[in-house]
């Protein structure tokens, strides 16, 4: 690497910054090299440079938490003794006053080593769009099977969301190309399920299964919802993905119910 290499107290500190961006913290976060470049910056007699060798050590060691919390995920599916195959899965849509109720199962490899662990997986909530978007096609990618499942607003109305909740939970984990030797569902079990299965309170914090299919599921349903909103654009889909806001509720006092919107979660919006 270039600092490690050449005398940095005659280049400027433009040069020397250009320097620390192209170095990737991923990759070398528990290499030598890096810790060699850090005492090198930290050494330098101006404090702009000093600042660069502190930004590269708090990079270093957020990837190092990173990993030991997603290691611990990981570890909490591998913790079932005596079931190799692990499934998470999730929901997304199940409060909105219009669209698809959309559930997805995810096998993950649980034996990896910690460069490929998925990094930042969590509750999907807790994650912003663009890192979700990133996510989900790496999620994709790296999972030994996946599979998403969906209810529309018509099903919902006609046989009630309980049921249907149900109903995408046991597609998502029956149609799975890899077959489980355990579910491990967030929040409560699935009934009907011919798998074993287990309900993990807050598991989409606590299971990478979980989280994975927790984001795939919300990507899937977000992007579903932005298409909706050329379709239908007096609601703002693209900003509420169906939940109840402020503007999707004038819009729907304006301008009515559309196809997609379930009727049984406006009777008492539409009487106001």
């Amino acid at each position: 690497m270039d600092i490690l290499t050449m005398d940095i107290s005659g280049l400027s500190y433009k040069i020397v910054k250009e320097k620390v961006d192209e170095i990737n913290v991923n990759e070398l976060h528990d290499s030598q090299e890096l810790i060699n470049i850090i005492d090198i910056l930290k050494a330098d007699k101006r404090k702009n440079i000093n600042s660069l060798g502190d930004k590269l050590q708090r990079a270093k060691e957020k990837i190092e938490n990173e990993i030991k919390r997603v290691r611990s995920m990981y570890d909490f599916d591998k913790s079932f003794e005596g079931l190799n195959i692990i499934a998470g899965v999730d929901e997304v849509g199940r409060g909105p006053l219009a669209g698809p109720i959309v559930s997805c199962a995810v096998v993950l490899d649980l034996n990896v080593v910690d460069e490929e662990l998925i990094l930042w997986i969590n509750d999907s909530k807790k994650l912003n769009e663009k890192k979700r978007e990133e996510l989900a096609e790496v999620i994709k990618e790296k999972a030994l099977a996946y599979h998403i499942a969906s209810r529309d607003s018509k099903e919902i109305d006609s046989r009630g969301i309980g049921v249907c909740n149900n109903e995408v939970f046991l597609e998502a984990c029956n149609s799975l190309e890899v077959k489980p030797d355990l579910v491990l569902s967030d929040g409560y079990t699935v009934k009907g399920i011919k798998i074993p299965n287990k309900s993990v309170i807050k598991g989409d914090t606590k299971s990478a299964c979980i989280a994975a299919a927790s984001i795939v599921a919300k990507v899937y349903r977000d992007n579903l919802m932005k298409e909706y909103s050329k379709k239908y654009p007096y609601y703002a889909f693209e900003e509420n993905v169906g939940y109840g806001t402020s503007k999707h509720i004038e819009g729907l006092k304006e301008y009515g119910p559309t196809e997609i919107h379930r009727m049984s979660f406006l009777n008492n919006i539409l009487e106001r």
